[in-house]
């Protein structure tokens, strides 16, 4: 039987169409399986990274947004400042220390809500949420700690310095220049499990002195179980990236409460009206 060279030469075109063929899927099998496996490494590290960021943003350390000028010139508005939150915990808050605290009732005056629309408000409160943006929720306050449980606090000396436990302090390390100790006397022992707590701007801090009417500490000094950490480092901007200190020198004299130093000299009696 003759063998016809168009047919043959049809069918090794035909074979050669079908070994591309087969080439090109098999190309695009492969490219398809390496770009799932790619993307799947990918959402496999973002969700590891974001598992991360919330463990320590909820046992280690968490961003907070500085809305006020109630701690100037220690930290200015704008800052972002990191806090450590083994302290309350494996570390004991110290006189100094600054700490984020959560209100305890009323401190804060309503804020208007700013909505950026709900897709980047909701974008944004899960930033938050995991840790990845500073908080500014407009429900936590930092200030510095003056007054640690059992502690007798006062103002003011005739110096003007405050008085705790009996020794009075020189604040000038961290106060903002040419601001006084108080201009509002008071005459406290802080309550058990409590911390009496003042910003560094204290002609601008609505702080410890104005929520405790009755002027004896109990409504103005704050639950530690409200504190949510000790602020250690401002992470901006930049140009003020710097470790917060405790200034442990200003209190390197003070008696613990309940000393027999803790009565102290007697400070100026605070005013009545």
């Amino acid at each position: 039987m003759a063998h016809d060279p168009d047919s043959a030469h049809a069918e090794a075109e035909d074979a050669e169409r079908e070994r591309a063929r087969d080439e090109r899927t098999t190309n695009e099998r492969g490219f398809g399986a390496r770009l799932g496996a790619v993307v799947k490494e990918i959402v496999v590290v973002l969700a590891m990274a974001l598992t991360l960021s919330f463990i320590v943003k909820t046992f280690l350390v968490q961003a907070f947004f500085i809305p006020s000028e109630s701690m100037q010139d220690t930290l200015l508005v704008g800052d972002r400042v990191v806090v450590s939150k083994l302290t309350p915990g494996p570390f004991d808050i110290k006189r100094g220390d600054i700490v984020v605290f959560e209100d305890p009732g009323d401190w804060l005056s309503p804020t208007p809500e700013t909505s950026r629309g709900p897709v980047l408000d909701g974008v944004r409160d899960a930033l938050m949420f995991v840790g990845l943006l500073p908080d500014t929720s407009e429900g936590h306050l930092i200030k510095r700690v003056i007054g640690l449980p059992g502690d007798h606090v006062q103002c003011c000396d005739a110096e003007g310095r405050l008085l705790i436990n009996g020794e009075p302090v020189d604040e000038s390390p961290y106060l903002k220049p040419g601001v006084e100790a108080s201009e509002q006397e008071f005459n406290i022992t802080v309550p058990s499990g409590s911390l009496w707590v003042m910003g560094d701007n204290r002609s601008d801090s609505s702080d410890s002195r104005f929520h405790d009417p009755g002027g004896t500490g109990d409504k103005g000094s704050v639950p530690i179980d409200l504190v949510v950490g000790r602020a250690v480092v401002t992470v901006w901007p930049f140009d003020r990236m710097t470790t917060l200190s405790d200034h442990s020198e200003v209190f390197s004299e003070v008696p613990d409460a309940g000393s027999n130093r803790s009565l102290g000299p007697p400070a100026r009696e605070p005013h009545t009206s």
